[in-house]
């Protein structure tokens, strides 16, 4: 039984932190930590070569609309039932980003920073690599879509026993992809 309130939200608009951080204050008067965690468009991208950098003028964020929900959700819910967390709060913006705007919010409320920490940390690995998000990064001479980083795809196995690793985890699975 999971007692952890979630909230998961997939929306085009900006998030403040500043009211997530005072609800989660209001309800959480027995945490003694509260753990976030803002992802932003980066200004410069490495280009393929991992050599040179390139401008970013914009990151468009497509998603599975009701499939994106449900897999932010069933994450949360995996978080809630590894650590005892109070609440967690998850929002994910999609559309077309600028530079230092703001992608995505995990906001983890808990009795210890570790398991805040932990849980916040476990929520952004497995979010890059089980989500269905996709990223179309635009510059100056190009647009092009991104693929998983490896570095990501190992963060998220990080948290599982190889016979635990979800489908999207597994190496076959990741193979399989075009």
């Amino acid at each position: 039984m999971i007692s952890c309130a979630i909230e998961v939200r997939v929306q085009t608009a900006d998030f403040a932190v500043e009211p997530v951080y005072q609800l989660l204050l209001q309800q959480s008067p027995d945490c003694g930590a509260i753990c976030f965690f803002v992802g932003k468009v980066r200004q410069f991208q490495p280009d393929d070569s991992g050599q040179d950098q390139q401008q970013t003028s914009a990151l468009l964020l497509e998603h599975y609309p009701g499939m994106t929900e449900l897999v932010l959700q069933q994450l949360a819910e995996q978080a809630a039932s590894r650590w005892p967390l109070q609440h967690i709060h998850l929002v994910h913006r999609t559309g077309l980003l600028g530079p230092n705007e703001q992608i995505v919010l995990v906001a983890v409320s808990s009795p210890h920073r570790a398991d805040s920490f932990a849980a916040t940390e476990f929520l952004m690995d497995q979010l890059k690599s089980q989500a269905p998000f996709w990223k179309k990064q635009q510059n100056q001479q190009q647009s092009q879509w991104l693929e998983s980083k490896h570095s990501d795809l190992a963060a998220a196995r990080r948290w599982y026993k190889p016979e635990q690793l979800p489908q999207l985890l597994k190496p076959e699975a990741l193979d399989a992809r075009p």
